[in-house]
């Protein structure tokens, strides 16, 4: 059974920064995109950053220059590295697996920027 497990969430003031973790239980990881959506209350998700099995990384523009996706394909983890965090940035933060056949997500995991 295939499992994303997210973790680094938290509450953190405007300025602050916090680093989200994806744990993938996947045979082929290293043949997968991988990408972190979020999801505000009432709002739709969304796709905040995504890494290419080559390494090619892409971002939404809210968050260009402030957030970073890594992959650890040894470890078969994903990471965002999200700096300078703003009230807008609150939402739940969703791990994504993606291949030609296969898509996966995991569960969540809570960011609330608040002072």
């Amino acid at each position: 059974q295939v499992q994303l497990v997210e973790s680094g969430g938290g509450l953190v003031q405007p300025g602050g920064s916090l680093r989200l973790s994806c744990a993938a239980s996947l045979s082929a990881f290293s043949i997968f995109a991988m990408g972190w959506f979020r999801q505000a209350p009432g709002k739709q998700r969304e796709s905040v950053a995504a890494i290419t099995s080559g390494g090619t990384t892409n971002y939404a523009d809210s968050v260009k220059g402030r957030f970073t996706i890594s992959r650890d394909n040894a470890k078969k983890m994903v990471y965002l590295q999200m700096n300078s965090l703003e009230p807008g940035d609150t939402a739940v933060y969703y791990c994504n697996a993606n291949s030609t056949i296969s898509r996966y997500w995991g569960q969540g995991t809570q960011v609330t920027v608040s002072s």
